[in-house]
């Protein structure tokens, strides 16, 4: 059975106690920390940049799944170099997307492209040699706290579908309202990875008790 992997992201926590929140999430069992870099053009929020990241870097040892909401990802892949992990651009704002995945190969970083709720699927089908990961947006990008767009989990089987006949080993993942009532439905999709933001990070639970819930709704 393919290993499911849970990365919280961030843009829910609380940003007054960012580092403690991160420090949470590693304590808790996550697999890694998702990093939403939005830039208040490609999407309307703007969140934080590489200094904000590189800070992170310095609290916990979880990797970093960087997560580029933002125009011309190309000219911003190389402030990431020393931090993250996987670099995700999007398809949307990439008209170049094979050169911008190399760039970040040649990096030393795995490669993933994004893929919008209104983007279809062969926008990046000829990519999928050059991905390490291709993440969906269940979600218009932009908020957290969204909730799924259902219809999107035959997006993810049909990329699924993709992946497994070229016979690539690219996570799966996807991004955008996954909770304990769907995360079953989206490991059936195909799906390996899963951003969780507010079902990890909110007032109900701690991010541990949050993570460990997760966990037991994919095995049920």
């Amino acid at each position: 059975m393919t290993t499911v992997k849970i990365a919280p992201s961030i843009l829910t926590a609380d940003f007054g106690r960012l580092a403690d929140e991160v420090r949470a999430a590693e304590l808790g069992g996550a697999d890694m920390l998702h990093l939403d870099v939005m830039d208040g053009r490609f999407v309307p929020n703007i969140t934080f940049g590489a200094v904000v990241v590189d800070a992170l870097r310095k609290v916990t040892r979880l990797p970093f799944d960087l997560h580029l909401m933002c125009v011309e990802p190309e000219r911003l892949i190389e402030q990431y170099a020393d931090t993250a992990d996987t670099i995700n651009v999007h398809i949307e704002v990439s008209p170049h997307i094979n050169r911008t995945l190399d760039a970040i190969r040649r990096l030393g970083k795995r490669a993933g492209v994004c893929i919008n709720p209104g983007t279809s699927i062969s926008a990046i089908e000829e990519s999928i040699p050059a991905v390490d990961q291709v993440m969906v947006m269940t979600i218009n990008p932009g908020w957290g706290g969204q909730q799924m767009i259902p219809e999107q989990l035959d997006k993810v089987a049909r990329i699924r579908r993709l992946l497994d006949e070229a016979g690539s080993p690219a996570d799966l993942m996807i991004d955008g309202g996954v909770k304990t009532g769907n995360i079953a439905s989206c490991v059936h999709a195909g799906a390996n990875v899963l951003v969780c933001g507010s079902s990890v990070y909110n007032d109900q639970r701690s991010v541990a008790e949050n993570i460990a819930d997760l966990r037991r709704a994919v095995r049920a």
